[in-house]
């Protein structure tokens, strides 16, 4: 017997066939909501559930206020090597640019002071940026810096570099620990992501040490749509 599927499930199998034969290309825009609806027959809420359910599984990137396009090969975002995000985009073939949302000296509360190892009260530097490629937002990055190991942190031109790759010019890795879980962002995370509420996200906690002290505390933030996670351990030979 044949399948009958729901107009959600036509509207999605249309816009599939369309991306999987090439005739819409990556960073194609897909019809709004209100074209699928009108095409199909349906209401604006069939048309956003079959959009939701295509951003849900990486086929489309949705970005609000703007539509919603076909999603690019999701690039492999480096586990185990700490690289500046600009170069990663630069890698497979983006263009970076960055919004800086926070620069500033604060006190450290309990939990950012036992992150990195200081009293409660001590100074850190606190940023947090947005970084972008061709536009699309694709990484919330939050750090908390040890002013012992980056001094001069405040006083750097980030639209001219990123974080990362300042910290890696002054104060080389010599260790680092991961904490990599799915998550549902907060609000404020999801509007600047620009994602739907029901988006998952890639959470990359890392804590990082140089000069034998503890040197950052990252908190980044990856719409899921839009990554995968790879690295390779390897064991050194006797």
């Amino acid at each position: 017997m044949e399948k009958v599927y729901a107009i959600y499930e036509k509207i999605k199998l249309s816009v599939q066939e369309k991306i999987h034969g090439g005739i819409l290309k990556p960073g194609d825009r897909i019809p709004s909501e209100i074209e699928l609806a009108n095409r199909f027959n349906a209401s604006r809420m069939t048309a956003n559930r079959a959009l939701k359910e295509l951003s849900m599984e990486g086929l489309i990137v949705r970005v609000q206020g703007v539509g919603s396009f076909v999603a690019e090969p999701k690039p492999d975002v480096a586990l185990f090597k700490i690289t500046s995000i600009a170069q990663e985009i630069e890698k497979w073939g983006g263009v970076h640019s960055s919004d800086m949302i926070l620069l500033e000296k604060e006190d450290a509360s309990g939990k950012i002071a036992e992150k990195l190892n200081m009293e409660e009260g001590d100074k850190v530097f606190h940023s947090i940026f947005l970084h972008r490629d061709r536009g699309i937002p694709v990484q919330y990055a939050e750090k908390f810096i040890n002013p012992l190991v980056a001094p001069h942190y405040l006083d750097q031109d980030f639209s001219t570099k990123t974080p990362s790759r300042y910290l890696l010019s002054i104060a080389p890795v010599q260790e680092a620990e991961y904490t990599i879980e799915a998550v549902m962002p907060m609000e404020k995370i999801r509007t600047l992501l620009s994602i739907d509420p029901g988006e998952p996200c890639i959470s990359l906690k890392r804590r990082t040490w140089s000069f034998d002290l503890v040197a950052t505390w990252s908190i980044i933030i990856y719409p899921g749509s839009k990554y995968k996670l790879s690295g390779r351990l390897e064991r050194g030979m006797k």
